[in-house]
């Protein structure tokens, strides 16, 4: 385990309209209100064809091959996730979120794109007086947490 500290800056509460691209959006209001690493959690709606990253081909490979999920239609989501400013100083959205519609639930990474469908909320909880990064590891193909 490595760990570093921080302490809570400013909360921001965003409202993602109809179409919006989530970690598009995020990151690009991450950029222009100087957020370098922060705490998220969000709930709303996802769009037919959003695309999650719904786990690994395999266990365990020195390449990691990622498998992906497209809904086929709108779904509940909930999600949580954290910003850390990148190798080259731009803030990099890691979220998770559960996507539900009926009784099917699927849960993974929103990198690929989300689309929102009408709205999603989000909470914003800047985190300050960190050094903590996320940096490419070459050898899983991930960008990692150096905290």
């Amino acid at each position: 385990m490595k760990y570093s500290e921080a302490k809570q800056g400013r909360v921001f509460i965003l409202r993602l309209e109809d179409g919006d691209i989530v970690h598009e959006t995020i990151e690009r209001f991450a950029a222009e209100k100087n957020i370098k690493a922060a705490s998220l959690i969000c709930l709303g709606g996802a769009d037919k064809g959003s695309v999650l990253i719904t786990g690994p081909e395999c266990s365990r490979s020195e390449k990691i091959e990622t498998i992906t999920n497209i809904l086929d239609d709108a779904h509940e989501i909930l999600g949580v996730g954290t910003i850390f400013p990148d190798e080259n100083e731009h803030p990099h959205l890691h979220m998770h979120i559960a996507c539900g519609r009926d009784r099917k639930v699927t849960a993974g990474c929103i990198r690929r794109g989300v689309k929102t469908w009408y709205v999603i909320e989000v909470v914003i909880t800047e985190l300050v007086d960190t050094t903590a990064r996320r940096l490419l590891d070459p050898v899983i193909g991930f960008s990692l947490l150096q905290p």
